[in-house]
């Protein structure tokens, strides 16, 4: 029995059988198998004989000695594979001693179960031939040939505290590209080391190196996946190479962590890795970190985001048998040549849950005062501990394709390498040169002087030269909260609504209900008829006063109101119909579709409306309504011209209103939310979001807005994980990642400040790029070019509103109070709708979240997005800029400071409609209209709109109506009626009219007015002039009823219409 050593412990490795295997003279060889490890031979088992299916009973156990206290270690174990070589013993011939052995292949056992803690696996593991062997031809009926094998300890290597609290790095050095053109095949064989440190078991430093990678031509590219290799030498079988289950997948350079990643970086890489020489590894190495070293590589890092990364070029030397002297001698006279550097940016491996970061790094010339002053390291890993590595940097033979590094022992720190006269230096005006001069990385290393004192290292700078690495562990140094986590939390903060209670009932229920209702509204219309009219109806009516009494019937439903409630009372009915009848209850899946149901549902429903009338009232008195209504989309229209005139208690009317409509509607609250973020009533605006937010919490913009609500009322820890939650649920979202990363510059956390914004620029330039490409396969792009489609399309910040009419859509007002009778002077932000004019495509990632933040009215949380935006490589003050910050002055009222801003708009982008619209609505606002005139006519002339015409339209036409050019202003109205038909509008087309003795026109706009809004003074007050104008005495005496009733303000216009009143002699009861 094998005693265990003091302080150490047995691995053992057993090979109980093998499968498909044959020999070199027949199927049934004798075999024997060798185990391997670091190097070392295990042992070797017995001599067993393949059976004729080709399977071998081995049962051959050998073990090393694990001791962390000096011998094996655990880096060891995650460095090293067990080889199994399977050899074949063929019989003695005459004269011959000894028996000869053939190779027949070699597999490979992966330890790394054992430092996750367990204590025994097994595995069946392929059998890679060697070159000739007759295993590369499998058996017949066979795949490949294997072993199985177990390997066990008798207790776990690992705790599970250790287990947990340590980490396994893993580095794979891919190629370097570009290299410089002094690298050639022929002449001395050269030895392409990379070589990095990094913390292992402690505080101590354990050296990665990658060696002889092997020099390429251009004219091919490397394949993906392709797979990794051990860099281990002596392994005899070439599939032996490959690391288990490791590829090496690739991917777009704008996913990648490293310099080289930007879209115009796309043509040097693509030029580089397909046309240059290259030097090509893909090797991996392992290093286990134990707790203590997972926490200096966690500090290293946050010490200095930038580590190195050597690599060197140092001669070949093949020994010659038997002359060992003269190796030693060629050792002495070779040093280190090519010696350059690579700054690789570790702090995207302190981002929550982050694991690998890869990416192509530059070389630069290895200059000592450079590397301290980036790296803070004043040590070379093969100039400075050349000493402690392996200097035997021979080839022995053809199986030892990976050999150590020669290192002079005579070099010091301040020795300079020869400068050599080279052939193919390349010269300064080549491509390389300008492609690294173009790019942007977190390292810019750009102006790097060209020192002369590393010349050879100065060619991997002039040749563009970079290498492409990956660095991974095996857990997240910092560990993310799961999305699971985050939801829960938000859920503990905002518990969902409870689902609205289903009524159900069969077709039969709902179809009576249909009828009941029809029922009841045709006899409220009935009752309405004869109160009006008396109940002495019969057919000896002419059809003209039965027109004339249907069109005051119409009158009175609309402006009281009843029409509205007669809708709301048949839409449920409808529903129910609908549901139960046509089984419908999800989403159409075309827009045909829908019209084919549409149209079959309203014959049906028009076929049952008689039924219920034929069983109600006789065919002669049967009346039906025209379908008039107000669209929620026109009531967020109503109040966002309420908001900019500053009629607040108007727009909460409007806003109330879509609520109590829709109170499910979550886009009604958050409307609802920015009404109030713009009064800066906070405390309600959270409200309004959080519903939101329990209505759908997996909203991105309900959760944006809770967290920018919780910053502003200072409630970080929930701000926190509402942004968090917003990044995990849409991770592409660019505004949730700089908004968090926003928070953590709140938190003074500037790591994750780092990492937010880093993963904001990189999703902005995968959406940049994804709509390039788009725009390059499209065979034609039509746009919406027709001027009265867009009716409110920008009016909401959580996506396009359309509307299926672009008329004049009659409607009733349900809302009460008095609105502004004209386009007041007001400074209130015209949002949302923010500048699409001209600029549409985001530049930076400070100044879309500026563009959201100004749609939902959080100006005060701008202010901080501005100065990122002003400090930004790729920002800047832009005529965008200018522009926000123009009108954060103008909403308080700080005119001159507004102006200058636009002064200097207008220097940057004179043709923008934008910047000309608001320097109109800067001079309205001040009371200068003879200016405000010249920027609104200036504004319309352009070929772009500007980003919000209708105030422009309502305020030029206003000027217009001051300075008598009725024309001029009627043309005007009527564009903005086109575009976005409301109260205001219609009214200013009515007012035109009226002013140029066009009283029929002028009733027909007053009208619509009035059916859009019957609350405005105003309206009434022109009915009422044109109606006495018209000699209509009853509407007059009506229409300036409501005049004094609704409060009109404008004394002018009431002493105008007391005049006509005196004049035309009616009008006014109180005579």
């Amino acid at each position: 029995m094998e005693q265990v050593p003091t302080g150490g412990r047995l691995v053992h490795i057993t090979v109980t059988d093998g499968y498909d295997l044959k020999g070199y003279k027949g199927d049934t060889p004798v075999t024997f198998v060798r185990a391997e490890f670091n190097q070392v031979t295990l042992g070797d088992s017995a001599k067993i004989t393949v059976s004729s299916e080709g399977t071998a009973k081995y049962n051959f156990t050998s073990s090393f000695e694990f001791n962390p206290e000096g011998g094996i270690t655990l880096n060891d174990l995650a460095h090293n594979p067990v080889f199994l070589t399977v050899t074949e013993v063929l019989q003695k011939e005459k004269k011959q001693k000894d028996e000869k052995n053939l190779i027949l292949g070699q597999a490979v056992v992966d330890l790394l179960p054992l430092l996750e803690g367990e204590s025994s696996f097994e595995m069946v593991v392929p059998l890679h031939p060697v070159q000739g062997s007759p295993l590369e031809t499998p058996r017949p009926g066979s795949k490949q040939c294997s072993l199985e094998v177990k390997v066990s300890v008798a207790e776990p290597l690992l705790t599970a505290a250790q287990v947990l609290g340590s980490n396994l790095l893993k580095v794979t050095l891919e190629g370097a590209y570009s290299v410089p053109e002094s690298f050639v095949p022929t002449g001395t064989q050269q030895n392409y080391m990379v070589g990095l440190q990094v913390p292992s078991l402690g505080e101590k430093d354990y050296p990665i190196l990658f060696k002889n990678g092997t020099l390429k031509l251009g004219g091919e590219r490397e394949t993906f996946p392709r797979p990794k290799k051990w860099p281990i030498p002596n392994i005899l079988a070439p599939g032996a190479n490959n690391i288990p289950d490791a590829y090496i997948v690739g991917g777009p350079y704008e996913e990648e962590e490293g310099e080289l990643n930007h879209p115009e970086d796309r043509e040097f890489r693509n030029q580089a890795e397909y046309t240059k020489k290259r030097i090509i590894w893909d090797l991996e190495s392992r290093c286990y970190l134990d707790p203590p070293a997972v926490v200096s590589f966690q500090k290293r890092i946050v010490d200095c985001w930038l580590w190195p990364v050597e690599m060197i070029r140092v001669p070949l030397v093949i020994a010659p048998k038997g002359k060992a002297g003269k190796t030693e001698k060629t050792d002495d006279e070779s040093q280190l040549s090519f010696h350059g550097v690579a700054y690789v940016n570790m702090l995207p491996l302190l981002y929550p849950g982050v694991k690998k970061i890869r990416g192509a790094f530059h070389i630069y010339p290895y200059l000592d005062n450079t590397v301290y002053e980036k790296t803070k390291l004043s040590f070379s890993l093969f100039r400075d501990t050349g000493h402690h590595l392996n200097q035997n940097n021979k080839v022995g033979g053809i199986n030892s394709p990976l050999t150590k590094p020669l290192v002079s022992k005579n070099l010091k720190e301040d020795k300079t390498v020869k400068e050599k006269d080279i052939d193919g230096k390349i010269k300064p005006g080549d491509v390389q040169a300008p492609s690294i001069k173009s790019q942007s990385s977190d390292t810019p290393l750009e102006g790097e002087p060209l020192l002369s004192h590393n010349a050879e290292g100065q060619q991997y700078f002039e040749a563009g030269t970079y290498i492409v690495l990956e660095i991974q562990l095996d857990k997240a140094l910092v560990p993310k909260r799961m999305p699971e986590e985050l939801a829960r939390r938000v859920k503990e903060m905002i518990p969902p609504r409870p689902p609205l209670i289903r009524w159900t009932g069969g077709a039969q229920k709902a179809m009576s209900d249909y009828h009941t209702q029809i029922k009841n509204i045709s006899k409220a219309i009935l009752d309405e008829y004869y109160r009006m009219f008396g109940k002495q109806v019969g057919n000896n009516i002419d059809s003209e006063t039965l027109e004339e009494q249907k069109c005051q019937l119409n009158y009175e439903f609309n402006s009281s109101g009843k029409y509205f409630a007669f809708k709301e009372q048949l839409k449920h009915a409808v529903v129910k119909i609908v549901r139960e009848k046509y089984l419908r209850t999800t989403s159409f899946e075309s827009q045909e579709e829908l019209q084919t149901f549409i149209s079959e549902l309203y014959v049906f429903l028009v076929d049952q409306m008689h039924v219920a009338l034929n069983e109600a009232m006789p065919d002669d008195v049967q009346s039906t309504v025209s379908a008039v209504h107000t669209s929620s989309e026109q009531l967020r229209l109503f109040a966002f011209e309420a908001e900019v005139n500053e009629n607040f208690e108007m727009a909460a009317v409007y806003y109330k209103e879509r609520l109590v409509r829709e109170p499910q509607n979550l886009h009604h609250w958050l409307d609802y939310g920015t009404f109030c973020l713009l009064t800066e009533d906070n405390i309600k605006a959270q409200e309004c979001f959080r519903k939101a937010l329990s209505l759908n919490e997996s909203h991105i913009q309900s959760l944006l807005l809770c967290g920018v609500l919780a910053v502003l009322m200072e409630n970080y820890e929930q701000a926190e994980i509402f942004f968090e939650d917003a990044t995990c649920l849409e991770p592409t979202n660019v505004v949730a990642w700089t908004l968090l990363g926003l928070y953590y510059e709140i938190q003074n956390n500037d790591i994750r400040m780092e990492m937010a914004f880093h993963e904001a620029v990189k999703q902005l330039q995968a959406r940049a790029l994804q709509t390039q490409v788009t725009k390059e396969k499209s065979t034609g792009n039509v746009e919406y070019a027709e001027e009265g489609g867009n009716i409110e399309s920008s009016l909401g910040p959580w996506g396009t509103i359309n509307d299926s009419s672009t008329a004049a859509v009659k409607a009733v007002g349900a809302g009460g109070g008095n609105e502004a009778p004209k386009c007041q002077d007001s400074s209130a932000i015209l949002q949302p709708a923010p500048y699409s004019g001209v600029s549409q495509t985001p530049t930076t990632i400070f100044m879309e979240t500026i563009r959201f933040l100004m749609k939902v009215n959080a100006v005060q949380y701008v202010h901080r997005v501005l100065a990122h935006e002003l400090l930004c490589p790729q920002g800047g003050p832009s005529c965008e800029y200018y522009l926000v910050l123009a009108q954060t002055h103008l909403l308080k009222k700080d005119f001159t400071k507004a102006e200058e801003c636009l002064q200097h708009a207008v220097r940057l982008d004179y043709l923008n409609p934008n910047v000309w619209g608001m320097k109109g609505h800067l001079y309205f606002l001040r009371g200068d209209h003879a200016e405000a005139k010249a920027c609104y006519e200036r504004t319309i002339s352009f070929v772009l709109d500007a980003s919000e015409m209708h105030f422009i339209f309502l305020r030029l036409g206003l000027i217009y109506l001051e300075e008598k050019e009725y024309e001029k202003a009627k043309r005007t109205y009527l564009q903005a009626c086109k575009r976005s038909p409301s109260c205001l509008t219609w009214l200013g087309v009515g007012i035109a009219c009226y002013r140029l003795e066009e009283l029929m026109e002028a009733e027909d706009a007053l009208s619509e007015a009035n059916v859009l809004n019957n609350y405005n003074a105003e309206v009434w007050a022109y009915l009422a002039l044109v109606c006495l104008k018209a000699g209509r005495q009853l509407e007059a005496e009506q229409a300036y009823k409501y005049t004094l009733k609704l409060k009109l303000k404008d004394e002018a216009l009431l002493a105008e219409i007391h005049t006509v009143q005196e004049m035309v002699g009616f009008g006014n009861p109180s005579f």
